[in-house]
């Protein structure tokens, strides 16, 4: 699906607030509220739209340490980086996983209340995944920028 100028301006919207009723977005980017409706209905139904969600702030709500963790493989096989991926999908503490060209074939975004958490999570799940050959962890010391909105030239 190409984006057109509306689109762009509808998500954008979106992205700051996605509680907006319809009306008010509609009113937000100068469209009827049908249309309004039409265009986020095909954007949603073309993938663009995947969710919607609250953002919760991690260390208000308990989840105290984060860390970029950089995961290698032993061995490529695909059954072991199958298995990977389907473990790393499962596990509510890593909440984003990038596969990756470089020194590291996976980084994982990891949250946890506390480093003894941390220390469980590598212990009883990652060290015992099988394939994993380093690990390597990055304690996030302050969060400088944490957004979810792309960054939309309208």
């Amino acid at each position: 699906m190409a984006l057109e100028a509306k689109d762009r301006r509808l998500l954008a919207e979106l992205q700051k607030d996605s509680r907006l009723t319809m009306q008010e977005l509609a009113e937000r980017v100068a469209m009827s509220t049908s249309a309004c409706w039409r265009r986020v209905k095909a954007l949603e139904e073309a993938g663009v739209i995947c969710r919607y969600a609250a953002i919760v702030d991690a260390r208000k709500a308990g989840f105290g340490l984060a860390s970029m963790v950089h995961v290698s493989l032993a061995r490529h096989e695909q059954k072991n980086v199958d298995n990977f991926i389907r473990e790393i999908s499962r596990q509510p503490e890593v909440l984003e996983c990038f596969a990756t060209s470089g020194e590291a074939d996976f980084h994982l975004r990891v949250v946890v209340e506390d480093m003894d958490a941390y220390n469980t999570f590598l212990d009883d799940f990652v060290f015992n995944l099988p394939g994993v050959s380093q690990v390597r962890s990055n304690i996030v010391l302050k969060e400088i920028k944490a957004d979810t909105a792309l960054p939309f030239r309208i």
